[in-house]
């Protein structure tokens, strides 16, 4: 019988994969890398097999800022959030039953990228998005309604790009960008 040596590589799983490229991405949005750059350190995280494999692509990036999640949750009744608030890197939203309306326009956004993930049962959402934000809603699966959402033909440069995820059962998801 055969035995295998212990001093075997670690393979990298997808999580690891996807992380190395969201902190490519950030540091490209950021302004650490040139457009070459992280094509070239992109290609090397998405053929890497093993972590040594990330090691070349992650160095000389920007230590990775502590990840702030923040978590809404009720189970009835109506989330709002509007005016002057913080928004967090990624945000939760968890609601079995009621409405959710969150509006960033006057929001604090910090981060070059937000995650917004979306649990809700029944009911409607609503979240208004900055003027200049870029917003994907590859992420979210409805079971009953479309999303409701119409991108803005021309976005300036330099606004956040706002992910949205997660799962929504009945009721419709709008988003809309502000007017000013």
């Amino acid at each position: 019988m055969t035995s295998l040596p212990e001093d075997l590589p670690s393979l990298i799983s997808e999580d690891d994969r996807d992380t190395a490229v969201r902190r490519l991405q950030e540091a490209y949005t950021e302004g650490h890398l040139s457009h070459e750059d992280l094509d070239e350190r992109l290609h090397q995280v998405l053929t890497a097999r093993t972590r040594g494999d990330l090691v070349s692509p992650l160095a000389s990036l920007p230590e990775e800022k502590a990840a702030t999640t923040s978590t809404i949750a009720a189970a009835g009744g109506r989330i709002r959030r509007r005016g002057a608030w913080r928004v967090p890197r990624t945000l939760k939203v968890e609601s079995a039953f009621g409405s959710v309306s969150l509006d960033l326009t006057r929001a604090v956004i910090e981060h070059s990228v937000v995650d917004i993930e979306l649990q809700l049962g029944t009911g409607k959402a609503r979240i208004t998005v900055p003027r200049d934000a870029i917003v994907d809603v590859e992420g979210l699966h409805t079971g009953w309604k479309d999303t409701h959402y119409k991108a803005r033909r021309r976005s300036r440069l330099g606004g956040p790009s706002i992910r949205i995820s997660g799962t929504m059962g009945f009721g419709r998801l709008k988003i809309r960008h502000a007017w000013r």
